[in-house]
């Protein structure tokens, strides 16, 4: 499988790529993360660090089970129905959901047909989009609540850049997918500009700026 292969079902042409050199830089990211950080902000204001990992051992399931067709409770539950947290095994538990995620969308067919994540029915490849895009957003998230350094996959980098893109120009979608677009200077860093498109400030950390 690679970056090269294309579905244009839904209209628009998005690239298959294995998703896992960005599930294994978010499993970094959370194997960096200690006891006494949990707590910590994040740059999504409802959530600490634990609710942030939270979220993204849930969406890793959910996105895993989209992939699969395998719809339920995973994928039928819409993201803001309660504020995620980590269980005691949150640990071995990240990384297991991680890796089966990007296992399950190097399978071509997940990325054909229907299916569903978070309770909306969407095709296949718009599904991956958003997985890549939770997943490039929420490890940047991570990174800054937790001071370390973020180097994002730069394939999903780029599919995370022009989902973005063709959301904050949806006229219904009203503006970022987190919340308001963040104006940022064109010829900034492409990351930069995925991050204020998604709703976030670049400049965000954890000293408040």
């Amino acid at each position: 499988m690679t970056g090269t292969d294309t579905h244009t079902d839904s209209g628009t042409s998005t690239a298959i790529i294995d998703l896992g050199p960005q599930t294994r830089i978010v499993a970094r990211l959370a194997a960096g993360v200690r006891d006494e950080q949990l707590g910590d902000r994040t740059p999504c204001p409802a959530y600490a660090v634990r609710n942030l990992l939270g979220h993204l051992t849930g969406l890793a399931a959910a996105f895993r089970d989209a992939a699969r067709k395998e719809l339920g409770p995973t994928t039928d539950t819409p993201p803001d129905s309660a504020v995620p947290d980590i269980g005691p095994g949150w640990r071995e538990e990240l990384p297991r959901v991680l890796d089966e995620l990007a296992e399950a969308w190097r399978d071509p067919a997940a990325w054909t047909g229907m299916t569903r994540a978070g309770g909306v029915d969407l095709p296949g490849e718009v599904a991956a989009a958003v997985a890549i895009d939770e997943l490039v957003v929420h490890g940047w998230d991570l990174a800054r609540a937790t001071g370390q350094e973020y180097v994002p996959d730069p394939a999903a980098l780029q599919v995370c850049h022009a989902f973005v893109v063709e959301v904050a120009a949806d006229p219904s979608g009203g503006g970022g997918i987190f919340g308001p677009v963040v104006p940022v200077p064109p010829e900034a860093p492409l990351l930069d500009r995925a991050i204020g498109l998604s709703g976030r400030d670049p400049g965000w950390t954890r000293e408040g700026a």
